[in-house]
């Protein structure tokens, strides 16, 4: 029943990961930062440099690709959820710290570090 879990966990961490980073980046969201209106513009509100934008994209990218792998070579598991964990706290930190903004906006990375935690823990 836990492998299950954690699988479900991978997959669920896998999919959001690739729906923001290469299906919705442009897309303007009620959990962007500020006024926001894509995912550039919302590193640019968190004080971030452009190509942060690009090193992030690409870091998340390989770790949600690590969290599927990771259903097959479960030594993958614990480094990809770790990392992917690290990076989504980093993400709360920002919207935490961004001024004027609601606490909901970090609702999604907040959800993203449980299951990370989770997924560190068990998996």
């Amino acid at each position: 029943m836990i492998d299950e879990l954690v699988t479900v966990l991978q997959i669920a961490i896998a999919v959001v990961i690739i729906a923001v980073w290469i299906f919705r980046p442009r897309l303007e969201t009620g959990f962007r930062a500020g006024n926001a209106k894509n995912i550039v513009e919302e590193f640019a509100v968190y004080g971030l440099p452009q190509w942060s934008v690009y090193a992030i994209g690409i870091t998340k990218l390989t770790l949600a690709i690590l969290l599927i792998v990771g259903i097959w070579y479960s030594s993958l598991v614990q480094f990809a959820a770790l990392g992917m964990g690290l990076l989504m706290a980093g993400a709360v930190i920002c919207h935490l710290k961004t001024k004027g903004d609601p606490l909901s906006r970090a609702t999604p990375a907040s959800l993203m570090l449980v299951m990370c935690v989770v997924v560190f823990y068990l998996g």
